[in-house]
């Protein structure tokens, strides 16, 4: 008796695709002996509220003279680095985890927001960049008038 297998040219994408996967995480993943420094980009939180938006990047012992920060085109670009100390001997660390050297965030902004009035604030390790909407963008309450004469007369008929 034979049995009919179901034939899913898929099948074996999956394994192998995880395999490629493995193999290029494990290369790229893993620190040399040498080397303790690698890229970072620092976490960025980005809100908006009725008359701002607001970025907030975590940059700790990141200098502020390092920093680079501007606006062409509509897009926001914050540029630094975080340079690693040398207070002790390389070979003293057992383990380097956190991120050094330079990075680069760009972020494109709305043509509400007005460029041109950014207010950077740099404290505890946070840059916190405000830019205001323009006053065309904010929102504007309307008001409406109820003539409540003209609505009771409508009522009585």
């Amino acid at each position: 008796m034979r049995t009919i297998t179901r034939w899913e040219p898929f099948r074996g994408v999956n394994t192998l695709q995880d395999q490629f996967n493995r193999l290029f995480n494990d290369v790229f993943d893993r620190k040399g002996e040498e080397s303790s420094l690698t890229a970072w980009a620092p976490a960025v939180d980005i809100y908006e509220t009725e008359h701002e938006l607001v970025v907030k990047a975590d940059l700790p012992e990141v200098d502020p003279k390092d920093l680079d920060i501007r606006v062409e085109n509509n897009i926001l670009t914050i540029r630094g680095e975080r340079k690693f100390e040398k207070k002790v001997n390389e070979d003293n660390y057992l383990r380097v985890e956190r991120a050094y050297g330079s990075f680069a965030r760009s972020f494109t902004l709305a043509n509400t927001v007005n460029s041109d009035a950014i207010k950077g604030d740099y404290q505890n390790g946070v840059l916190t960049l405000t830019i205001p909407k323009r006053e065309e963008a904010k929102p504007k309450q309307i008001k409406v008038n109820v003539n409540t004469q003209a609505m009771a007369a409508s009522a009585a008929k």
